[in-house]
């Protein structure tokens, strides 16, 4: 991509849409009927559903940070597997949050607490799925993130099988990752965009070791890896645990205390300091890296990511959506209706 215009059409594009209410076929993604702006005010089954969500993301946010990197991840297992159908949310010995690579998710008591207050004031109304949606933007705009537009509609899924989970590990090469997001209708500039979240949270030593003591079986580090981060890490991961002691968790991004959004993420890559190697392996695709320095550029390339980040989460949000008489409204985020033990 040359020029920051290459992210600033597409949401132009993007909001010229939205005003309209309707949502289409938008370049590279998916026809989805019957989302609308504001569904549950125009519907009248729950005017305020969007404030009473806010609200109360508002009062854990200033309690806990660490709330916009739970939901953004727990938002991001749920679509990339089956769709944007809240099947992340089922309990069950083979559900989609039991897999592997989903060891760790956070957020469920969020969701929970929203559910009940919104089913106190209109009882059965809202989904579970629009529900984590419209919690998880106002996480991201609390954390310094973008306020996109998220449209709402959605019914909750049916059914979850951990058989069905196949996100990319920690390991994947970014070929074979971006590869994943395009059979989701998503492009290099999603697949770049959404990487970006990894400006906050933290990771397990697990998914680092590999880069700091046998890099692809080599023995030896990564060797892009830059020496002073390598050290830094080191002296958080060991390459051996000794009885007893826990396994330790890394900042993705220290700046601001690794709870904020900001373009530190892309410096990190240019500097060869970021700490998975599927962040800094952006900085071997001509596009990802164009991409990269665009975000990490001083003049507005913050603002660029923000736009960006927005449209790239719009996009991901249409992902095999339930609407219409599709699914279900849940009584239990937990639980099918079907299902329900209580």
């Amino acid at each position: 991509m040359e020029g920051r215009n290459n992210v600033l059409l597409p949401l132009a594009a993007l909001l010229t849409l939205v005003a309209g209410s309707m949502i289409g076929n938008v370049e590279g993604a998916v026809t989805v009927p019957r989302l609308t702006r504001q569904y549950y005010k125009k519907t009248n089954t729950c005017a305020n559903a969007e404030a009473f969500v806010k609200y109360q993301v508002q009062k854990f946010w200033e309690q806990d940070k660490t709330i916009t990197p739970k939901l953004l991840r727990l938002l991001y297992s749920d679509c990339m597997v089956t769709g944007c159908d809240g099947s992340i949310l089922l309990d069950g010995a083979d559900s989609e949050k039991t897999a592997p690579q989903n060891t760790g998710l956070g957020g469920f008591v969020f969701i929970d607490q929203i559910k009940r207050v919104l089913d106190a004031r209109c009882p059965g109304a809202v989904s579970c799925t629009d529900i984590l949606h419209l919690a998880t933007r106002d996480a991201v705009s609390m954390a310094g993130g973008p306020s996109y537009i998220v449209l709402t509609g959605r019914r909750d899924g049916l059914s979850s099988k951990a058989s069905s989970v196949d996100l990319p590990s920690p390991y994947t090469s970014w070929v074979d990752a971006l590869a994943y997001f395009e059979k989701r209708n998503l492009n290099v500039q999603d697949f770049t965009t959404l990487l970006g979240a990894h400006s906050m949270g933290k990771a397990r030593c697990r998914y680092v070791r590999d880069r700091l003591y046998n890099f692809k079986g080599t023995g030896k580090p990564d060797p892009s890896l830059d020496s002073r981060k390598l050290q830094e890490l080191r002296n958080q991961c060991p390459e051996k645990y000794t009885k007893g002691e826990h396994e330790q968790l890394v900042l993705l991004d220290k700046d601001l205390g690794g709870y904020k959004f900001t373009s530190s993420y892309y410096n990190n890559i240019l500097e060869n300091k970021a700490v998975l190697a599927i962040d800094q392996d952006l900085s071997n695709g001509n596009e990802t890296l164009s991409l990269t320095e665009q975000f990490a550029s001083p003049d507005a390339g913050f603002a660029d990511f923000k736009k960006a980040f927005a449209l790239s989460m719009y996009r991901l949000g249409n992902y095999n959506v339930l609407t219409g008489q599709q699914g279900e409204i849940r009584k239990n985020c937990h639980y099918t209706n079907s299902n329900n033990p209580y």
